[in-house]
């Protein structure tokens, strides 16, 4: 069988020297291991100390990131993550703490928490808050969780529906639906946003929750939400924010103001804490005081004495929703990243995010379809349509983009825009990498006219070409070695 160029492995040759174990082995708990399960041997490469650096150097250089380049993925903010931040988690009182030990030795670290929270509740609009999901889609689902329970307790069975417009973050129906609730598509109007009528012929006793996010996935702020919020109240429903979008309204304005009762907030798109890779992230829920009884235990508490506290004591809680207290680390490098801009700071990432999306907006309508000629928010959404003409589709197109060495844009979502491309340059590219960015559009669109074979083909100098990403996912092979099963 033919080796892989990277498999590296000689016998003989290792990085570390281990001691023998003296421990005997316990056969009682040896016996409860399947002997199927059990090996004599491990295959693992074996390679020296500088052969192992050199692998893994040579593997990120090949990976694309935001510290290598420019990432414009619209919904998911893929922000720069500020190295303040990964310095502060790394110092060593910090990093080496462990949830479990007694209360009185971490007072720094539940202040730290206590702090981040009070900040975030004041930037949401909210009085309740739990730190603990993991994610923007776990803080969702512990959102709705949070209103099931809430109609459980007051006895309205009937509340089985979840309204969900066509441009909601595309999480939001299946949470709905893990949750239990029948999920009700609202289709949007002419302008990319919630219709109040169409909304009103959908209310009714048994409509549990809308789901919004604000400003949309079009990048389209809602401008009825407060007619919007009160329609639902009034029906005896409540409203769901989904905090995907929060880096275009920032400090401007807040959710709990626009009528929302709970929402999520996701750290790692906001608030600079690391996206990707599987995690961790953080899904903070904060909440009105009418869903604040059902919050996850246990609530962070200051008492009087200005120690900090559990509080597990909370009957109507829905329970944990994460091991130990959530993921630390994330929220150690929010709070570096709120403190270090400040009021004035937070206010203006926004305006920033905001600008450069409508700057890359007017400079591109000409030259793609802009199904939405209207201000956008701090993203915006292209259609790729016209370069269909050719036969060069939008997954062709962001291809193609990767050879000029930049990420591609989100494409074929919202499904509300037929060959979508979603566009999200986030506070802190330079004019100057905007224009660059402008210009690679333009140039792989004349590209798709002029050469479209060339690009249908593309991409041509990355490290891996095009994929049959269908059998990709039907039959993958997570082994190192060719010879592994």
């Amino acid at each position: 069988m033919t080796k892989l160029i990277f498999e590296k492995s000689k016998k003989g040759r290792i990085c570390a020297n281990l001691p023998e174990i003296e421990a005997e082995e316990n056969k009682e708990i040896s016996s409860l291991i399947p002997k199927s399960f059990l090996r004599e041997e491990l295959n693992l490469p074996e390679v020296s100390e500088l052969e192992l650096i050199r692998h893994f150097t040579e593997l990120g250089r090949k990976n694309f990131s935001i510290d290598s380049g420019f990432y414009p993925l619209g919904s998911c903010t893929m922000k720069y993550n500020p190295k303040i931040n990964e310095q502060i988690s790394r110092i060593e009182k910090i990093n080496n703490l462990h949830p479990y030990q007694p209360i009185d030795q971490v007072q720094g670290a539940l202040e730290i928490m206590y702090t981040l929270s009070e900040y975030l509740k004041e930037i949401s609009g909210f009085k309740g808050i739990t730190l603990q999901p993991a994610a923007g889609a776990h803080g969702e689902l512990t959102g709705l969780l949070m209103i099931k329970k809430y109609f459980e307790k007051i006895g309205d069975k009937k509340r089985i529906k979840v309204l969900v417009p066509d441009t909601a973050h595309g999480t939001n129906p299946a949470t709905a639906a893990m949750c239990g609730f029948t999920v009700v598509e609202l289709k949007s109007n002419s302008k990319g946003q919630v219709d109040a009528e169409t909304l009103k012929e959908n209310l009714d006793d048994t409509v549990a929750a809308l789901m919004m996010t604000n400003p949309n996935t079009l990048g389209i702020f809602e401008e009825d939400i407060l007619t919007i919020s009160g329609l639902v109240h009034k029906s005896g429903g409540l409203l769901y924010y989904d905090g995907a979008n929060l880096n275009a309204i920032m400090g401007l304005a807040r959710p709990g103001d626009m009528g929302f009762d709970v929402c999520h907030l996701n750290l790692h798109k906001t608030f600079s804490t690391p996206h990707g890779g599987g995690g961790p992230g953080a899904g903070v829920v904060c909440c009105n005081e009418r869903l604040e009884p059902f919050l996850p235990v246990p609530i962070l508490k200051k008492e009087s004495d200005g120690t900090y506290n559990w509080d597990y004591d909370r009957k109507d809680s829905i329970g944990k929703v994460k091991a130990y207290y959530g993921n630390f680390g994330m929220y150690v490098r929010a709070l570096t990243y709120i403190l270090a801009n400040g009021k004035e700071g937070i206010n203006q990432i926004s305006k920033d995010a905001v600008l450069n999306a409508n700057y890359l907006k007017e400079k591109l309508k000409d030259t793609f379809d802009l199904p939405y000629d209207i201000p956008c928010m701090h993203e915006f959404v292209l259609s790729g349509k016209s370069l269909k003409k050719t036969g060069v589709s939008t997954l062709n197109f962001a291809k193609r983009l990767l050879d000029y060495g930049v990420h591609a844009p989100t494409i074929y979502f919202p499904l509300v825009v037929p060959e979508a491309i979603m566009i999200e340059p986030t506070e802190t590219e330079t004019k100057e990498q905007l224009d660059e960015f402008i210009s690679i559009m333009k140039k792989v669109a004349e590209e798709s006219a002029t050469n479209p074979e060339m690009v249908i083909k593309a991409p041509h100098n990355t490290p891996v070409g095009r994929v049959d990403e269908a059998q990709a996912a039907r039959s993958l092979n997570l082994c190192w070695s060719t010879s592994c099963n």
